[in-house]
C-alpha cells in the first residue's frame, strides 16, 4: 500500500526494448521517488542506469540504480517485461510454455525477499502470465495487475480519432478481451465526446462506412504484427501505458483503465485473466466495472475467454 510522504520504488525486471523504455518514461514524470533496474545481463542493467542518471538534470530528481531481487522487499511495484520476444509470425500465445518458466523463477526470487506491493505485468502472452504471476506469487488478485488491453484500447482511441479528425483524448471507447487475435471492440459503448459513435456519425460524419470502422478495428488488433515486422519490437506505446498505469498506482488516481485482471463472475466468466475496464488505484484493482455489452460483445468476449482458457493448460505442468 502506497502512503503519502513516503519515498516510493519501482523495480523493473528485464531491461530489453520494453524495459527500458517503461524506465525512460518514468524519467520524465516524476512519478516516482527510486527506479530499480534489474536484468540476467547486470552489464546492461548498469548501462542503463547510469545512461538515465546521466538525463536527471533533464527531468525530475530520482534515485536510479541497478539492483537485485533483495531490492524488491521495499518496493511498491515490480513491473515485469522480462522474457521471450515474439517473433515475426510468432502469435502472443505461442510464448506460453517458455515465458511461463521464466515467470516460476522471476517471480519466486521477487516473493523470497519480502515484497508485499503489486506486479504489473507487461511480458506476454500478459493475460495468462498475469494469470501464473497471480499463482506463484500468492498475493491478492487486486494487486497483480497485467497491462491487458490498454494499449489496444490507445491504439483504437488513436486511430478512431485519426479517422474522424478529432483528438483521441476526446475517443471514449475500449477494446476488451485477450490481448491478441481475439480481442474486440466495443463499438456500443464507444464515443465522441458525449456522444455515441453512431450518433455522432449520423450528424457529423454521414460519408463515414462501417467497412472503415471495421479496418480500423483490424488495424487495432494486427497492429503489433506489422510494427514486429518493420522494426523488431512494439515498446514506445506499451512503455507509455505502463507509466500511466503506475501513476494511477502511485498517485492513488482511481482510474479506470482496461488491464488485466482475475475476473470472479464479472462479464459471466470466473478464474482467469482478461482485458476488462477496471478501477485502478492504490490498492491495485479496486474494482471491474461491468459495461453492458450488447449480445455480439458478449458473445465475442466469451469466445477470448474460451481461447485463453485453453491456451492455459500448460500452466498446469509448470
Amino acid at each position: 500500500m502506497i502512503y503519502e510522504n513516503k519515498t516510493t520504488r519501482v523495480v523493473v525486471i528485464g531491461t530489453g526494448f520494453v524495459g527500458s523504455s517503461y524506465a525512460f518514461s518514468l524519467t520524465n514524470q516524476n512519478i516516482t521517488d527510486e527506479l530499480v533496474l534489474i536484468d540476467l545481463s547486470k552489464e546492461k542493467a548498469e548501462g542503463d542506469a547510469m545512461d538515465l542518471n546521466h538525463g536527471i538534470p533533464f527531468g525530475s530528481p530520482m534515485k536510479i540504480w541497478a539492483g537485485d531481487y533483495s531490492d524488491c522487499k521495499d518496493a511498491d511495484i515490480v513491473v515485469i517485461t522480462a522474457g521471450a520476444n515474439q517473433k515475426p509470425g510468432e502469435t502472443r500465445l505461442d510464448l506460453i510454455e517458455k515465458n511461463a518458466k521464466i515467470f516460476k523463477g522471476i517471480v519466486g526470487a521477487v516473493m523470497d525477499n519480502g515484497f508485499n506491493g503489486i506486479f504489473i505485468v507487461a511480458t506476454n502472452p500478459v493475460d495468462i502470465l498475469s494469470y501464473a504471476t497471480w499463482k506463484f506469487s500468492g498475493l491478492p488478485m487486486e494487486r497483480v495487475i497485467g497491462s491487458g488491453t490498454i494499449l489496444d484500447t490507445a491504439r483504437f482511441r488513436f486511430l478512431l480519432g485519426q479517422y474522424l479528425d478529432i483528438d483521441p483524448r476526446n475517443v471514449h471507447g475500449y477494446i476488451m478481451g485477450e490481448h491478441g487475435d481475439t480481442e474486440l471492440p466495443v463499438w456500443s459503448q464507444t464515443r465522441i465526446g458525449v456522444e455515441l459513435i453512431d450518433h455522432y456519425i449520423e450528424k457529423y460524419k454521414p460519408d463515414a462506412k462501417n467497412s472503415d470502422l471495421n479496418d480500423i478495428f483490424i488495424n487495432v488488433r494486427d497492429a503489433a504484427y506489422h510494427i514486429i515486422e518493420r522494426k523488431g519490437a512494439t515498446h514506445y506505446a506499451i512503455a507509455m501505458g505502463l507509466k500511466r498505469l503506475t501513476k494511477a498506482i502511485l498517485r492513488n488516481e482511481s482510474s479506470i483503465l482496461t488491464v488485466s485482471t482475475l475476473l470472479r463472475g464479472e462479464y459471466g466468466l470466473d478464474d482467469l485473466y482478461i482485458g476488462v475496464p477496471a478501477i485502478v488505484n492504490k490498492d491495485g484493482v479496486s474494482q471491474v466495472v461491468e459495461i453492458n455489452l450488447n449480445a455480439e460483445e458478449e458473445q465475442k468476449l466469451r469466445h477470448s475467454a474460451d481461447v485463453l482458457k485453453k491456451a492455459m493448460e500448460p500452466l498446469s505442468k509448470i
